[in-house]
Order: C-alpha cells, then structure tokens, then sequence
C-alpha cells in the first residue's frame, strides 16, 4: 500500500477525534449496525427477478386479451389445421370443375380480398 496524503492523515485524526466523543451507547448501536450490514453481504442474493414474475404474467394476459378483442370484424381467428379441412372437404364445391363460370369465382375471391 502507499502511504496516506496528509488530508488522509487529518481526515483519519478528525474522525477518530469524533468518535471519541461518543457515549457507550452510540457506539454500541453504531457496532451493531455495522456488524448487521456485514451480515447481510454473507447471505446469498434474492433473486430480485422473481418478484417481477407475477407482474410479468399479468401483463402478458393482458396485450394477449388486446390482441383477441382488438382485431377487425367478429371473424374467429383460422388456423392451418382448419384451412387444411376445408379443403380435404368432399362435400366442399369442386372449383375447378369446367362447367362452371371460372370468371364468377374469380370475382367473388376479389370482393372477399377488398
């Protein structure tokens, strides 16, 4: 180590000065204190996150519940298991078939688009 500065030194002396000023019961309580804080730096550290778990919960329940009621229209949200029936239907109408009118069934996929 170096050697302390002089406002080192004085700041050493002016503390150690006060100090001896102090009654038995400051002192005591101000042992304690230090010896209390000593004690918290040995106990392993909470782990402070898992008091943010609940709140994290929370707040994606809600932007979950925003998602689902803020969407267009009252149309239930499809999925490619559905999209999947709907064509593996029989009873489904054939689209492809050549006695039909083609044009029809492409204007009606446009007006569903728009």
């Amino acid at each position: 180590m170096t050697d302390p500065t002089d406002f080192e030194k004085r700041t050493r002396e002016v503390l150690d000065e006060s100090a001896g000023r102090l009654d038995g019961r400051t002192r005591s309580r101000l042992t304690q204190a230090r010896h209390a804080a000593l004690a918290q730096l040995d106990q392993p550290a909470r782990n402070w996150w898992r008091a943010f778990v609940p709140a994290g919960a929370a707040a994606a329940v809600a932007v979950l519940a925003v998602v689902m009621w803020s969407r267009p229209g009252d149309q239930p949200l499809s999925s490619p298991v559905d999209d999947i029936e709907l064509l593996a239907d029989a009873d489904a109408p054939d689209f492809v078939d050549d006695t039909e009118d083609p044009e029809f069934y492409e204007w009606a996929a446009g007006e569903v688009e728009t």
